[in-house]
């Protein structure tokens, strides 16, 4: 059935059914991107990291005994606080869609499926990993669906339409799923959106000072989709790779969607050390499969999204090609924690049709969604008052997730642990991000001096380069 036959078949039936008065499941929404060739934009050089800061613990906020999954469905009731969920079910992310939605029933499952003696309900929608749909979905969710708040999106231009959307809604309340594009919080941010996971820039903390001083790198020329996550990640990777005294020679960025990779890994530079690579979803299968099938030579260094669970447990020739890609991000499969040990279990026990151990999309919509619930807990559910006082107590909220503590800055935006990680293949036969290193308690800064930070401007395609690097921050 095509995306449009879908789309109008919920409509007659939503239709229909308001006439009787029923509520109806929410349906996912068929979308997918397509665009141009790779563009290649050379690149200069540059110079040592600074640690970030470690975050001090406060006491876990108490929260329920874990319950079953939540029913996901449509529309408002008395009594009951209604929770939108928005995240890419279909099309090339769709790989996340799912793990984004169990990281929510997690959270709700753990409260016991209600706050101060009200039900949660859920309501999803899907996007298609653009701002214009992800700003249209979430007013479909406020004004149609009656939401009063609304848990998203995954991914990261979606994250800056609804930062600018939470500024037009300020009696609601927005908490992010794993958008994370660093403006979305950093400049100009809404203050009725908090994010609770962390931005791409902070997911690669540690992992440009591991392949400069570990690996042995010197030169990379990278690869990602021509957006804004991807522009995060990248500059998060050279923010410390650059400043070791790396180089990154060659930058090539591909539309979300691309299948064809061809002209891409033979317009590789053959000088360089190894290839950072930035794409989700499909978009990464068919890049790693395309390279193993080339017989590339460089080695190849994960962003975040390129190395997630999801990705690894695709099946095919792929597999050889990735074993020990080293990669960054917030959450690590054989962390020993045994928190994130009880994590893992209750995520295997309440979907055993999941993945072998849950994804970073997973953790981001489960770390939002309970810091949300904590805060509605801290006001016992009352959303009155245009939700300011849900909205001061969020400001406030910090609790231990499976992968550390976690706090909010003066922007709402998460401070947490990263992982560097590399990949491996488990005893099971599944491939996995192994621990390499925790890199404790990372701001948006990476620990550097925020004005200086700051003076950077917005990260692009074209920003930044290793030169400014090292001119703003020294050798």
């Amino acid at each position: 059935m095509s995306g449009y036959d879908r789309r109008f078949s919920r409509r007659v039936l939503l239709r229909r059914l308001s006439l009787v008065g029923l509520g109806v499941s929410a349906s996912a929404l068929l979308s997918a991107c397509a665009g141009q060739q790779a563009t290649p934009t050379p690149a200069p050089p540059a110079a040592s990291p600074t640690p970030a800061p470690a975050a001090t613990p406060t006491p876990q906020p108490t929260t329920p005994v874990a319950a079953a999954s939540p029913t996901v469905t449509v529309g408002p009731a008395a009594g009951e606080i209604v929770i939108g969920i928005l995240a890419t079910l279909e099309g090339a992310f769709a790989l996340y869609g799912e793990e984004a939605v169990r990281g929510v029933e997690l959270a709700v499952a753990e409260f016991g499926g209600a706050i101060a003696g009200k039900k949660i309900r859920l309501v999803k929608e899907s996007t298609d990993a653009t701002p214009q749909v992800a700003r249209e979905k979430a007013r479909k969710l406020i004004e149609q669906d009656k939401v009063d708040c609304i848990v998203g999106p995954l991914s990261g231009d979606e994250g800056l339409a609804l930062r600018d959307y939470a500024k037009t809604i300020p009696d609601k309340t927005i908490v992010n799923g794993t958008s994370a594009a660093q403006d979305t919080t950093l400049r100009d941010p809404a203050p009725n959106f908090f994010r609770f996971s962390t931005d791409g820039v902070q997911w690669m903390a540690g992992l440009g000072t591991y392949c400069y001083e570990v690996k042995g790198y010197r030169r990379v020329a990278t690869l990602g989709e021509d957006y804004s996550y991807p522009y995060s990640q990248v500059a998060g990777f050279l923010l410390e790779f650059c400043r070791l005294g790396g180089e990154c020679v060659a930058q090539f960025w591909v539309p979300i969607g691309t299948k064809d990779y061809s002209s891409v890994i033979s317009s590789m530079p053959s000088d360089i050390d190894a290839i950072y690579v930035i794409l989700g979803g499909s978009d990464a299968v068919n890049f790693l499969k395309a390279y193993s099938d080339f017989g590339g030579k460089a080695a190849l260094i994960g962003g975040s999204s390129t190395v997630d669970q999801n990705v690894l447990e695709t099946k095919g020739a792929l597999r050889s090609r990735v074993i020990g890609i080293p990669g960054a991000g917030p959450v690590a499969a054989d962390n020993p924690d045994p928190a994130w040990k009880s994590w893992v279990e209750q995520y295997r026990k309440q979907f055993p049709q999941g993945l072998s151990t849950p994804s970073l999309f997973c953790w981001g919509y489960y770390v939002n969604a309970k810091g949300l619930l904590l805060g509605l807990q801290a006001v016992n559910g009352d959303l009155s008052d245009g939700q300011k006082k849900l909205q001061a107590a969020l400001a406030k909220v910090e609790f231990d997730g499976p992968t550390g503590h976690i706090k909010l800055d003066k922007n709402r935006q998460a401070i947490a642990n990263n992982f560097v990680t590399e990949v491996a293949e488990g005893p099971d036969g599944n491939l996995y991000n192994k621990l390499v290193k925790v890199v404790e308690g990372v701001n948006q800064t990476l620990g550097l001096p925020e004005d200086k930070y700051l003076s950077l401007g917005s990260f692009t395609r074209d920003n930044p380069t290793c030169e400014k690097i090292k001119q703003t921050f020294g050798s």
